[in-house]
């Protein structure tokens, strides 16, 4: 019989520890398959950035369930700390 503890608090983590999505790898992917379908990868990154609707990305090379598999602030932080980084003066 198994007997679960109501004192103590679960963690649930649906993607699994030893798969963590890194959000530079999803971009990257999801960006060449958008490219192979033949959209505009920025329009579309952009159109399901703004409103979370994953119509705006192709199953192709399972890139939906990919770009899921994050929240959209960690797909922007990534963006914004990649372009800064990139951009940064050097004094």
């Amino acid at each position: 019989m198994l007997r679960l503890s109501m004192d103590k608090t679960m963690k649930f983590d649906f993607r699994g520890e030893d798969q963590e999505a890194n959000p530079r790898e999803v971009l990257l992917m999801v960006y060449s398959a958008l490219k192979e379908k033949g959209y505009n990868p920025i329009n579309q990154l952009v159109g399901y950035l703004l409103s979370g609707d994953p119509a705006y990305i192709p199953r192709h090379n399972n890139a939906r369930a990919l770009i899921r598999k994050l929240e959209r602030d960690e797909l922007l932080e990534e963006l914004v700390k990649t372009f800064l980084e990139s951009n940064q003066q050097q004094d």
